[in-house]
């Protein structure tokens, strides 16, 4: 019985119908043909009606393409099945369909309120409809992209590959993360294991690549990682500043995968899980060199040597064959990976880079500045305009030019006692000395605030008098700016000190009589209680 319901419905293919109409042409009896094809006779009968009624004749001749295409109009004039009722009242409500499809609701909720509203529509009837009609559950089509000529793109991913056994503690293994890059055009690839994701790493991975691959291609399309893509657009992508520097100078451009868009980097999307299964999986691995030496191996001579299912040649051979020879040439020298920062200049001037610290001119105290810094030199930038440059030093270093301070705080912050007596003794030989007395000591940068004031003494008396008071202290080896201030404070005016000129005589000038006012004599007053005068 089962092997009954089997044979209850058996497609034909288009050979068996070609064949049927072959055998009819040689005069093959119907009940014949149907039991060489293992056939049904009423299907083989209502195909030769079809036949007959699309003008094809019982005798040998060519069947043409276009013949039996015509022949299987006949056999379906409407062009497929026709529908039912439920197809009907699904056309009905067919807003209502699409306006909970796009609700989110299913198909077997959407049927429940069918019925609630007295219209019943079979599951089956209404999936068909929804798919056929409303485009329910179907995706975009993948249209391939052009691979475009060889060694013009590569396309790279990042992702965690493996682990790494410590050889002191076997029980504790360490994460890592690979670089993969996978030409579009012969699909070599190449893998370059690291235990970060920042610029510095994508930079030497790609250096990494260039020397695998013999020579530089002129695109590069990565994903949107931050090490390279500092700003996600999918117009204009900002790509950080020390990578774009590098593509500058290795000449090739970067075109960055859209965010959320696998298929724009479809060759290398899929990659990450092969390497992680079939390149470090199960392998014993104790250093990133290790690690390293071994996807090497695995890139050349174990995926390298696979024949790729759609291109059905190995990558290695067809890379070294069409590939290679148009690639740009590889760097011969090592690329200087700068650090571009954005420091803040503080109130001391001192701009922190890599945890070393740079004097900034004062005129740029409170603004932001962009750093980059290379393996010689730190550079300093005001709205793209370069303002200083230092060279580099370790982290806890410093490097500050007494130029960008002011120069009445240069010398006490940088400790310049010269310069200090250097002011001292344009006030005068006698200040000089005095000064040069005070910085007489193993450690003069601590008696440079008794020099400073010195200065304010002698901006305050005048550089003669406090020159000659100088001269007097120094003779005494007295050698107290306080002491000193006192004397020229108490010191006497000079003796021969001129007499004041004598006023001028007024032009009108009369007696003082003439002022006088008359004034009457007051009577004694001769109120009771007054005392009598």
């Amino acid at each position: 019985m089962a092997k009954q319901e089997a044979w209850m419905y058996r497609e034909v293919t288009m050979i068996e119908f070609r064949e049927v109409l072959r055998l009819w042409q040689e005069q093959v009896p119907k009940k014949r043909i149907a039991t060489l094809l293992g056939l049904d006779p009423k299907t083989v009968r209502r195909y030769l009606r079809a036949a007959e009624a699309a003008g094809l004749r019982g005798e040998v001749e060519t069947l043409c393409d276009e013949r039996v295409r015509d022949v299987l109009l006949a056999l379906q004039p409407s062009g497929g099945r026709p529908h039912g009722e439920d197809w009907t009242r699904c056309g009905e409500q067919r807003e209502a369909i699409q306006h909970w499809l796009v609700e989110g609701l299913r198909l077997t909720k959407i049927r429940k309120l069918l019925a609630r509203q007295g219209v019943s529509i079979g599951y089956p009837t209404l999936y068909r409809f929804a798919v056929e009609q409303l485009q329910f559950g179907r995706v975009a089509t993948t249209i391939p992209i052009l691979e475009g000529e060889p060694g013009q793109e590569v396309q790279v991913d990042t992702g965690w590959v493996g682990w790494l056994t410590l050889p002191l503690i076997p029980q504790k293994r360490r994460r890592f993360r690979a670089w993969i890059f996978s030409a579009v055009f012969s699909r070599y690839r190449f893998v370059y294991p690291t235990f970060e994701e920042t610029t510095a790493r994508a930079i030497e991975a790609c250096e990494a690549a260039w020397q695998f691959f013999g020579g530089i291609f002129r695109v590069l399309i990565p994903d949107n990682t931050k090490a390279i893509i500092v700003q996600l657009d999918a117009l204009t992508p900002h790509v950080t500043p020390a990578f774009l520097e590098y593509t500058q100078a290795r000449k090739f451009h970067v075109d960055p995968a859209r965010v959320r868009h696998p298929r724009d980097k479809a060759r290398v999307e899929r990659a990450v899980s092969s390497v992680r299964d079939d390149c470090f999986a199960g392998e014993v691995l104790a250093t990133l060199d290790d690690a390293r030496v071994h996807a090497g191996h695995w890139c050349r001579e174990e995926y390298g040597l696979r024949r790729h299912s759609r291109t059905q040649r190995p990558p290695r051979e067809h890379f070294e064959a069409e590939e290679q020879s148009v690639l740009l040439p590889a760097p011969t020298t090592p690329f200087d990976i700068p650090l571009w920062s954005t420091p803040k200049v503080p109130r001391d001037q001192l701009a922190v880079v890599a945890k070393a610290f740079y004097s900034i001119p004062h005129s740029h105290v409170g603004a932001f500045l962009s750093a980059r810094a290379d393996q010689q030199t730190v550079r300093f930038y005001h709205h793209n305009v370069l303002i200083k440059t230092h060279p580099r030093k370790p982290p806890g270093g410093r490097s500050i030019d007494a130029q960008d301070y002011p120069v009445e705080r240069s010398v006490y912050a940088l400790r310049d006692v010269q310069s200090l007596q250097r002011q001292a003794s344009g006030y005068g030989e006698a200040v000089g000395r005095f000064a040069a007395a005070l910085l007489d000591s193993p450690l003069p940068w601590t008696r440079m605030r008794r020099v400073y004031a010195l200065l304010g003494v002698a901006r305050r008396y005048g550089a003669a008098r406090v020159n000659e008071v100088c001269a007097i202290a120094l003779a005494a080896e007295m050698f107290d700016v306080r002491r000193l201030q006192r004397m020229l404070e108490q010191a006497a005016t000079p003796s021969a000190a001129a007499s004041p000129a004598p006023l001028p005589s007024a032009r009108f000038l009369r007696p003082a009589s003439q002022y006088a006012l008359p004034l009457a004599l007051r009577e004694p007053s001769s109120k009771k209680g007054d005392d009598p005068q």
